[in-house]
């Protein structure tokens, strides 16, 4: 070998040995993206069907096309401390940002807190350059550092804001919206059904806003008036099955009771608009309907799916029950929430 050669031998291996730490930081001090190809396999999830072996249809409560069934669950497991997306921001724990790059499918989240934070597929995120919505399930660990969050648009005609930060509004996506997101659709079969839930409202905006849906004041009369009606859950409950009218509106399940308490009154929020303008239906056959949700839970029980990781902790377990779709969170060996649309 020449000097030639040698140098630059010599200069590769430099370059190579530069180069190396200067990556190997950049890694340490990356985003954690989420990744749905991050699969565990495919098959059932013990946790799951242990889960809903142990569920029972309780009481209904109705107001006008409205039922709701409380569902009760087995015996406990020990309860995992998990705060609420709302309940976080509230108290400084959890920010939620654009990227430095902003990019509409996807935000920074931070849990700077001590307990885990949940966050629900079809929650609803206000601010930055444009809503959002975050597309599924996302338990983050605490001190989780910046993880990225998967999101659709949920505000089409807005892409400017002066602050890159979002808050939680106590505000769930209603049926089928929720329905988009879980099946993850296309970001404009999202914007078609924000569309059509405004139109149906009548609460038109010139950004096209789902969230200007909350903001009409006949909208949030009727969903006060369906609050009253239908108040807290029963003691002791886990979850709820709704209906609207003869239509499943939503099943979702969590291991905590008092986690389900807290989250339950965005979710009867979600469902009252999907009965905001319609008359009152006669009287719902309920011993046909709790049949129903009770078939449901024994077929959902029974399912194969998919396991995967996101960037939060546990695993979601995706699964079909005939026509409607699943979804149950995993984590320290309980189910902290399924839904079933």
């Amino acid at each position: 070998m020449d000097k030639r050669e040698f140098m630059k031998v010599l200069g590769v291996g430099l370059g190579v040995a530069i180069v190396h730490p200067i990556k190997a930081a950049a890694q340490r001090g990356r985003i954690l993206r989420s990744d749905p190809t991050d699969s565990a396999g495919a098959g059932a999830s013990p946790e799951f069907r242990k889960f809903l072996g142990g569920v029972r249809v309780g009481d209904a409560r109705a107001h006008g096309a409205l039922l709701v069934f409380w569902l009760h669950g087995g015996i406990p497991a020990p309860s995992l401390p998990i705060s609420t997306l709302e309940e976080a921001r509230s108290r400084g724990d959890l920010v939620i940002t654009e990227r430095e790059r902003a990019a509409v499918p996807d935000l920074i989240v931070d849990n700077r807190g001590k307990t885990h934070v949940l966050l629900l597929a079809g929650e609803i995120l206000v601010g930055g350059k444009q809503n959002r919505i975050v597309t599924e399930d996302i338990l983050l660990p605490p001190l989780s550092g910046p993880r990225s969050l998967g999101v659709y648009c949920v505000e089409q005609g807005r892409w400017s804001g002066a602050s890159s930060s979002f808050s939680g509004q106590d505000v769930m996506a209603a049926r089928g919206l929720r329905e988009k997101v879980m099946e993850k659709a296309d970001q404009r079969q999202v914007w078609a059904e924000v569309k059509k839930y405004a139109g149906r409202a009548g609460a038109a905006s010139p950004t096209d806003n789902y969230q200007a849906i909350y903001d009409k004041p006949e909208v949030r009369a009727h969903q006060q008036e369906v609050e009253h009606s239908i108040p807290a859950p029963a003691p002791a409950a886990v979850g709820a099955a709704v209906f609207v009218g003869e239509k499943l509106s939503g099943l979702d399940l969590f291991q905590d009771p008092g986690l389900f308490a807290r989250e339950w009154p965005k979710l009867l929020r979600a469902h009252a608009i999907d009965t905001y303008g319609l008359p009152s239906p006669g009287k719902a056959n309920e011993p046909r309907l709790r049949s129903r949700v009770t078939d449901l839970l024994g077929r959902a029980a029974k399912v194969d799916g998919s396991l995967r990781r996101n960037a939060g902790v546990g695993q979601l377990f995706d699964f079909r029950v005939e026509a409607l779709r699943g979804s149950a969170l995993v984590a320290e060996g309980q189910v902290v929430h399924a839904a079933i649309l």
